[in-house]
């Protein structure tokens, strides 16, 4: 079925949005395919509602991801029902939500493996947590996020939250810090020009000037801290990882909650992290 949300008078349109939630698998190719000139531009819209359901670990209607895209219901409809027949979305019929398909796990882990962060990396991760009973975090930078690709949990009841596939502030993080820190020149300075400064916390930097500050005081270090500006109750640290420039294409964090660790004990954790960091630097691909 095709619905035009931009004509149809708000009550039918409401009705209709319903109607269309609640079939399984809508049917590909429903209504006037777009010209030959915007295929381009449908796949980027489709790509578009892959990155929205990432964000809706609950899932999302299809007149919810329409209002979040800014598309047409019909047109999001169309795309929803040629990725689930792909299957790069699922749908479940009950609650009339979709979410992402096996067909993208898939592709994560080709791209992860290609990258050597699931298998390379794992081991080395792996004895970081043996010899600090944490959580270890591997992480690199996605635009003006950072992107947690793997990840080792400590023995302890108390897990972190950050799972591979997580893509986190880099302002509020250790993590994050640690990867515009040491970033090449020109990227490192559009960034702290340009990088949305958002409070998650009260205690997140959400001025220009300290953020500035904070950086340099990374550089000048080396490591990157992160107490409670991210997350309240927990803290991190963080060392990059360089590639054969000198810049780093990724960065490693211990992570604890505040009731375990001091920071001044977590700080003691640095030469243990930037012995790993030179070794993933050594054995990942530096792409």
């Amino acid at each position: 079925m095709s619905v035009n949300q931009d004509t149809m008078p708000a009550a039918d349109q409401s009705g209709a949005e319903a109607a269309a939630d609640s079939v399984a698998e809508p049917a590909a190719g429903t209504g006037p395919e777009p010209a030959a000139g915007s295929r381009t531009d449908m796949v980027g819209k489709a790509l578009g509602l892959l990155v929205l359901l990432g964000d809706e670990p609950r899932g999302a209607s299809a007149a919810e991801l329409s209002r979040r895209a800014e598309l047409p219901f019909s047109t999001t409809y169309r795309l929803l029902g040629s990725l689930t027949r792909d299957g790069f979305v699922d749908y479940e019929p009950d609650g009339r939500r979709y979410h992402l398909g096996l067909r993208v796990f898939q592709l994560g882990q080709r791209v992860s493996n290609h990258h050597g962060f699931a298998g390379t990396s794992l081991p080395i991760l792996r004895r970081v947590t043996e010899e600090t009973g944490e959580a270890t975090i591997l992480s690199v930078r996605d635009g003006n996020h950072h992107l947690t690709v793997n990840k080792v949990d400590g023995p302890q009841t108390f897990r972190v939250t950050s799972d591979p596939g997580h893509l986190g502030a880099l302002h509020t993080t250790s993590v994050g810090k640690a990867l515009v820190a040491f970033a090449d020149d020109a990227t490192r300075n559009r960034l702290l020009e340009e990088l949305p400064l958002d409070p998650l916390t009260e205690r997140s930097i959400t001025d220009r000037g300290d953020f500035r500050a904070e950086i340099e005081q990374v550089r000048a270090r080396g490591y990157a801290t992160m107490d409670e500006e991210n997350e309240l109750g927990m803290r991190a640290v963080a060392v990059p990882v360089f590639n054969a420039q000198g810049h780093a294409f990724a960065s490693l964090a211990t992570a604890v909650p505040v009731f375990r660790m001091s920071m001044e004990a977590l700080v003691a954790l640095v030469p243990l992290l930037q012995a790993a960091a030179a070794e993933l630097s050594a054995r990942l691909p530096q792409q």
